[in-house]
């Protein structure tokens, strides 16, 4: 909330130097919804986004709603709030992840908050690997004991460009030791996603995708598909 507030505070400041301050929103619907090899059993769902963006950092707002209910006539809700700030090829983001739901108070952040760091890089345009490492740093990534268990995630990708403007990205993710993901060191995901977007005008773009994705670490397979709008 304090980093939200800064930003609204500035904002005057801010919007005086229009060509660095961008503002970009989202709302996108999938079929399914899977996070390195977990499913979060939120079914079809709606997922809007908005980024504020200035110089090389950038706010994001992101958020997964269930439009299924479950038999308790509930469903699954996450809001997740992501600070970044990128240079060149290298970037990183300090991330708040809520999955407590729609019937939980927001304000438990030690236990229903999970606040992560990440670390990425991308060797560039000629060879472009994605490097990406998340470590969980608070909240509620605590063991039986209550102790921190700096649940760790390392995902390497490589996207490739393919005629017709379609991007083909295999990846794998890994987790190097015992954590929230896993109890020992473990693949969690491997995925194969194509990704194209439908230009319908100069100015209006439909991004869509479709990912395949192994779970060694549960012995599940999914296929996910989804479509986006944006500005």
């Amino acid at each position: 909330m304090f980093l939200a507030l800064a930003v609204m505070v500035s904002l005057p400041t801010m919007m005086q130097a229009q060509t660095k301050f961008k503002v970009n929103g989202e709302l996108g619907f999938v079929s399914d919804y899977v996070w390195r090899g977990a499913d979060q059993y939120s079914g079809f769902s709606v997922q809007p986004s908005l980024t504020l963006g200035y110089g090389g950092f950038s706010l994001n707002l992101w958020g997964n709603q269930t439009l299924s209910k479950w038999e308790d006539g509930k469903g699954q809700k996450e809001v997740d709030i992501n600070l970044s700030y990128a240079y060149k090829n290298f970037s990183i983001t300090i991330s708040d992840y809520w999955w407590a739901g729609t019937d939980m108070p927001y304000g438990d952040y030690k236990n229903d908050h999970y606040f992560e760091g990440t670390l990425a890089f991308n060797f560039g345009e000629s060879f472009p690997l994605e490097l990406a490492w998340s470590t969980m740093f608070a909240g509620g990534d605590k063991n039986e004991n209550g102790h921190l268990m700096a649940s760790s995630y390392l995902n390497i990708a490589y996207p490739f460009s393919l005629p017709a403007d379609i991007t083909l990205t295999p990846a794998v993710g890994f987790t190097p030791w015992k954590g929230m993901y896993w109890d020992k060191a473990a693949f969690t995901d491997i995925t194969l996603t194509a990704n194209k977007d439908i230009k319908v005008n100069e100015h209006f773009v439909i991004p869509i995708f479709l990912q395949a994705v192994v779970s060694p670490i549960y012995d599940r397979t999914y296929l996910l598909g989804g479509i986006s709008f944006g500005f």
